[in-house]
C-alpha cells in the first residue's frame, strides 16, 4: 500500500471510526453517500456557535464582522481548490440537489426554449435528471439521454452523434455515485463546446477523490455536496462562470440578494449575492472551510494515490468472492464496488453486515433508471475513503463469504 498517508493517524481524527455498532468495531463504506468529519470541523462548527454566532453580511457589530470574515474566508478557499478564476464564482447552496434546480431554473428559464435541447447521461443522479424533466415539460425543449455499454460506460462515439446545432445545454456526472464510473469529462466539454453548448459538471463523487481544476476543465458550471468532502451537512457548492452567472436571474428572492427594494420594483445584489437569498447555513459554510484545510493538510493527490491502490485491491478480493458479480466494470473507475450475489438478497447481505459492525449501502442509489438499465432493483454498494483500510477490507471479504454460505442453505 501507499505508505504516504499516516492512516493511523488519520483514522484518529475520525471519532466515529472508533465506535462500534453491535459490539464490532466499525468498517464504514458507505463513503459515496456521506463521508465521516474529523475532529477539525465539528470543533470549528462549536466554536463558531460558542463565539462567533451572527447573521452575515448585514452588521457593523463585531460578531457580525467575524462571522462574515469566516464565512467569506470560507468562499476563498473553496475557490482556490477549483482553481475559480474569482471567489464570486462561488456560490453556496444547499447541496448539489440545490445547485442543479439553481442552474435549471436560472439558466433554463432564460436561455433555454421551445426545440432546444439538453443532453444528459443514462448514469445520472436522480438529482440530476427530475429537474430538467421538470423543465423540459415547461418550456418543451427535449431532453436527450447518452447511452452507456454493459460496463457502465458512457459510449462516447453515441454521445458525439447526439451534440448537434440544437444542443444548447449538457449536464453530465463526473463519476458515478451508482458504478464508480469516472467520465471522460473533459472531452466531453471539448465537445460540446463545437456546437455552443453549455455545460453543468455534477462533481459530488469526484471532488473528494482527485484535484479538479475548473479552468482546465473549461466547464461553465460545476456542484458538489459539502457533506461528500468530509464537511458538514446542509451545504454545497456551485461554481459558474462568472460571466454567465452575471446574466442569468436570481433562482431565489429574499434577504440578501437584493440592492434596492420598493413596491415597483427591485434590483439584484452583485455576485455571489444574488444567488444566496436568505439566512444560509453559515456554521456548515465555516466547518466546510475547517473541512478544506484538513484535506489540503493531507493533499488530494496524496489521497488520491491511496484510495486508487486501496479500490484496486477492494475490486480484486471482492471479484473473487464466490458469487459476487460486480455492476459496472468500467475501465476508469474510483471508489465504489457495486455487486449483486447469486442467490442471495441485497437487503438480506446489508442487514448482516451492519450485524458484523460493517456499514454498506443497499438499493437503486437514487438511479433508477440505471439500474433498470442492467435489470435490477439496486446493489450493495461498498464505498472507500482514504481512512479505510486493507485490513478493513479483508475482513469484509471473509463476512461476506460467511453471510452467503449461510443465505445459500
Amino acid at each position: 500500500m501507499n505508505n504516504s498517508l499516516d492512516i493511523n493517524a488519520i483514522r484518529n481524527d475520525f471519532p466515529i471510526l472508533h465506535r462500534e455498532i453491535n459490539d464490532k468495531s466499525i468498517i464504514y463504506l458507505d463513503n459515496a453517500a456521506s463521508t465521516q468529519k474529523p475532529s477539525l470541523v465539528s470543533n470549528r462548527v462549536k466554536e463558531y456557535y460558542d463565539s462567533l454566532h451572527s447573521n452575515i453580511h448585514r452588521s457593523i457589530h463585531t460578531l457580525g464582522q467575524l462571522a462574515t470574515i469566516a464565512y467569506e474566508e470560507t468562499r476563498e478557499k473553496a475557490a482556490k481548490l477549483i482553481n475559480a478564476k474569482n471567489k464570486e464564482e462561488i456560490i453556496f447552496t444547499y447541496g448539489t440537489t440545490d445547485s442543479i434546480n439553481l442552474v435549471a431554473s436560472s439558466f433554463g428559464r432564460s436561455q433555454l426554449k421551445e426545440g432546444d435541447e439538453v443532453i444528459i447521461s443514462a448514469m445520472e443522479h436522480h438529482a440530476n435528471i427530475v429537474p430538467w424533466q421538470m423543465l423540459a415539460e415547461e418550456i418543451k425543449f427535449k431532453l436527450v439521454v447518452a447511452p452507456i455499454n454493459q460496463k457502465g460506460e458512457l459510449i462516447f462515439e453515441e454521445f458525439e452523434k447526439l451534440i448537434n446545432p440544437k444542443t444548447k445545454f449538457v449536464s453530465i456526472v463526473y463519476v458515478s455515485n451508482s458504478l464508480g464510473t469516472i467520465n471522460p469529462i473533459k472531452e466531453i466539454i471539448t465537445a460540446s463546446k463545437k456546437v455552443g453548448a453549455a455545460v453543468m459538471v455534477d462533481a459530488a463523487q469526484a471532488i473528494q477523490h482527485f484535484p479538479i481544476d475548473v479552468q482546465d476543465l473549461d466547464a461553465d458550471f460545476l456542484c458538489y455536496s459539502v457533506h461528500k468532502l468530509y464537511g458538514p451537512t446542509g451545504v454545497g457548492v456551485l461554481w459558474g462562470k462568472k460571466e454567465i452567472l452575471e446574466k442569468i436571474p436570481p433562482y431565489r428572492g429574499g434577504g440578501e440578494m437584493i440592492e434596492k427594494v420598493t413596491f415597483e420594483k427591485t434590483t439584484f445584489n452583485e455576485l455571489p449575492f444574488k444567488f444566496e437569498a436568505g439566512t444560509p447555513n453559515i456554521a456548515g459554510v465555516v466547518g466546510f472551510g475547517a473541512a478544506i484545510d484538513y484535506i489540503e493538510s493531507i493533499g488530494l493527490k496524496n489521497i488520491n494515490n491511496y484510495e486508487t491502490e486501496l479500490y484496486s485491491y477492494m475490486k480484486k478480493i471482492f471479484s473473487d468472492i464466490d458469487g459476487i458479480n460486480q455492476i459496472g466494470q468500467a475501465e476508469n473507475q474510483c471508489s465504489v464496488f457495486s455487486f449483486v450475489a447469486d442467490k442471495a438478497n441485497i437487503t438480506d447481505i446489508a442487514t448482516m453486515l451492519d450485524m458484523n459492525g460493517i456499514e454498506m449501502r443497499t438499493g437503486h442509489h437514487c438511479t433508477q433508471p440505471l439500474m433498470q438499465f442492467f435489470g435490477i432493483d439496486g446493489t450493495c454498494r461498498s464505498s472507500i475513503s482514504f481512512y479505510n483500510t486493507k485490513e478493513e477490507i479483508d475482513f469484509v471479504a471473509e463476512t461476506l463469504k460467511r453471510i452467503l454460505r449461510k443465505l445459500r442453505k
